[in-house]
């Protein structure tokens, strides 16, 4: 008999155990869908934002195999769009086969394959060398000096740039005359530009990556820094084996993220920079971007080529990004971000 009360004591209490779980569980669920349901009205607004300004447009994919004319002119862009006849690959060919396309791809190629490189490197090696200082002070002071130029409009740095490079009261002329040297019209030439363009970019964009390196290197536990000075290690050995090691996923990350932008070119340094593209510097500025933005301007080129550019230039680097992805994840599955 005591054994079957004994039975009997313990289902009641299971029982109970599990009803008041059920009961936690129902609570828990019902936190849950309120917990998302305000999620998603904090979501709506960024999503309606993203429905409208970035999917929206892409219905403008369509000019890109379209033969586009202007049938009616009562009528209105969505009319003439549909009455103009399809062409599947007219203006993939006209844009693959021109003279230019061979230009734009070396260029924006090359100057990307610089940029990754040097964007990683030279970032790197500062954000490792900041966090050695001693001195708080001196280390934020150098990281906002370098951050500023991340802010700045690439307008307001033309100016900048010809206030150097101007013929008539450049500085860099008229310290070439003052040591007995004749003045170079920069503008004009096309040789230099390759290294004025890099430049410009490193001086603007390494500020936000050392940052961001910077971050990272912040999280590594101190503790490794300490067991490899006891051990003997210099700071170059420690940077050797410790902190370039624990950067190795935001390094892989930032790579494939400039990888899947190599077919894409910052308009504002490739445009504004050089004061627009001239003939003179057109062999060493014209990418994709400046391509197509010079496409919308010129006369009697019909949009659907333009499109057809900006098209190409998408899928490509797509497929760029997504290869890019496949084979880090076959080196390192954990690195991978897809």
């Amino acid at each position: 008999m005591d054994y079957l009360w004994k039975v009997g004591r313990y289902v009641k209490s299971a029982n109970a155990l599990e009803q008041t779980s059920t009961q936690k569980r129902k609570k828990r669920s019902g936190s849950s869908i309120r917990d998302d349901i305000e999620l998603t009205l904090l979501a709506v607004p960024t999503t309606v934002w993203y429905l409208i300004f970035c999917y929206l447009p892409m219905f403008g994919l369509v000019l890109a195999f379209k033969d586009y004319r202007i049938v009616d002119a009562t009528k209105g862009f969505i009319y003439n769009l549909i009455q103009s006849d399809w062409t599947l690959t007219g203006n993939f060919e006209f844009f693959l086969k021109s003279s230019q396309f061979g230009i734009v791809l070396r260029n924006t190629l090359l100057y990307n394959i610089v940029f990754i490189v040097l964007n990683i490197v030279i970032p790197v090696t500062l954000a490792i060398l900041i966090n050695q200082l001693y001195s708080k002070r001196k280390s934020k002071t150098y990281q906002t000096m370098m951050f500023m130029p991340h802010f700045m409009s690439w307008v307001v740095v033309s100016y900048f740039v010809f206030a150097f490079l101007s013929y008539d009261k450049g500085l860099l002329n008229s310290v070439l005359e003052a040591f007995g040297k004749d003045p170079i019209n920069w503008y004009t030439e096309a040789k230099y530009w390759p290294f004025i363009l890099v430049f410009m970019q490193i001086w603007k964009t390494v500020g936000y990556n050392m940052v961001v390196y910077l971050a990272s290197i912040s999280g590594i536990d101190t503790s490794l820094y300490e067991a490899g000075a006891l051990d003997g290690a210099s700071k170059f050995q420690q940077a050797i084996h410790i902190t370039l090691p624990a950067l190795k996923p935001v390094i892989i990350m930032m790579f494939i993220l400039s990888v899947g932008r190599i077919f894409s070119t910052d308009f504002g340094l490739f445009y504004q920079i050089p004061r627009g593209v001239t003939n003179s510097l057109y062999e060493a500025t014209m990418t994709f971007d400046v391509y197509i933005y010079n496409m919308l301007l010129t006369p009697n080129v019909p949009i659907g080529r333009t499109a057809a550019a900006g098209f190409f230039q998408s899928v490509i680097g797509c497929i760029t990004i997504l290869v890019a992805n496949a084979i880090v994840r076959k080196v390192d599955r954990q690195s991978a971000i897809i």
